[in-house]
């Protein structure tokens, strides 16, 4: 609010610097004594005409030691960051015909330098006035270092979540592959080998009602055996252990289009897809998961799924032909499926995006490791 009612005041600020009347002199000098941020004037050669108690405790000096001080001096020209028309090092152009008062460049970053030699980051407005051929500049810096730090500290906390999520997930798939091998090779060896005795008891001939017991347990073990392998492979699909990548889609491809009434057209070719066990795991649980969203939510017909090598990417395309996602859904915080999906990308240091014009498309982009 005091930066809003400053800019404003400008005018009067520059009538400061050449007072027509010894009034508006007073008052000009009154506004910029007590601003609570700190404002600067400068001639066109870049000298300190005025500063006020603001800017020299900003800086760690005295208003006296910084009028006819070089601008350099607390803001070095090497430091410099700004609007290259409006930037401090070009007050010395006077070759700009901006004549009128108020011209503002807004919120530039520059780095000042204190009394004592420490650096610390600002945030600078200036406003220009040109008259009788020469140049007079106010600029209003603000001191933003607890801003950068809070930005750091939230960025530097974005960054563990990041890698919080990535070993989350790798945690949460070596779990799933544990306990799918141990259902299958353990649980899944017991039930084959129950079965087979089954059988052998069934060939001694027993009782008739006995057979009839017989043959019901017969149809529950298969029907168990049945049921363990399709939780094992939900949890881990073997053919991506055993094929990889593309046999694993495949099947997943298979085991789809035997659930849902939907056509489903992979467009892939093997040789491209011979990667590592975390990207292989990860592109699976992004088509499976789309897979899954597609069937409960999009009315598809159809679904094409692409993956192919572009020079060091690998580019992947999910599009159906349903009712499309809302855009309100895209980022909507409980739609988990999508943020598992943009998690995974991120881990991998790719980019993802959706859209829902005309069904709904996911285009992936995925560095390849070297």
């Amino acid at each position: 609010m005091v930066l809003a009612l400053l800019l404003l005041a400008l005018p009067r600020l520059y009538e400061m610097i050449k007072p027509r009347r010894s009034g508006e002199q007073k008052r000009s000098h009154g506004v910029i004594q007590s601003a609570g941020d700190a404002i600067i004037s400068t001639d066109d050669q870049q000298t300190i005409i005025q500063a006020n108690p603001a800017a020299a405790e900003m800086f760690g000096t005295t208003v006296q030691a910084m009028q006819g001080a070089p601008l350099d001096k607390f803001v070095p020209r090497d430091l410099r960051t700004m609007d290259e028309q409006y930037a401090v090092g070009n007050f010395g152009d006077t070759g700009h015909t901006v004549r009128t008062m108020g011209r503002r460049a807004t919120d530039y970053a520059v780095t000042g330098l204190k009394a004592n030699g420490e650096p610390f980051p600002l945030e600078g407005s200036i406003s220009r006035r040109i008259e009788d051929g020469q140049s007079t500049y106010i600029i209003i810096l603000r001191d933003i270092t607890e801003r950068k730090q809070v930005q750091e500290q939230l960025e530097q906390s974005f960054s563990q979540l990041r890698q919080l999520s990535a070993t989350l997930q790798s945690i949460r798939e070596e779990e799933r592959k544990h306990i799918a091998r141990e259902l299958h090779d353990d649980l899944g060896q017991l039930l084959a080998t129950l079965r087979l005795d089954l059988t052998l008891l069934q060939q001694t001939k027993p009782r008739p009602e006995t057979q009839h017991i017989l043959e019901g347990m017969d149809g529950l073990i298969v029907t168990a055996i049945a049921s363990l392998r399709r939780i094992a492979s939900n949890l881990r699909p073997r053919a991506l252990d055993e094929g990889g990548l593309y046999f694993a889609l495949q099947r997943l491809r298979q085991e789809f289009t035997a659930r849902h009434p939907i056509e489903f057209n992979l467009l892939a070719d093997e040789a491209e897809l011979t990667l590592d066990d975390d990207y292989s795991t990860a592109i699976y649980r992004i088509v499976q998961e789309s897979l899954t969203n597609i069937a409960r939510h999009a009315q598809a017909h159809s679904v094409t799924v692409a993956l192919h090598r572009v020079d060091s990417q690998l580019a992947i395309s999910i599009q159906d032909d349903g009712r499309g996602i809302d855009e309100r859904d895209i980022d909507k915080a409980s739609s988990f499926g999508l943020l598992g999906m943009r998690e995974r990308v991120w881990g991998l240091h790719g980019d993802i995006r959706i859209s829902g014009d005309g069904g709904t498309r996911i285009d992936i982009s995925l560095p390849l490791p070297s």
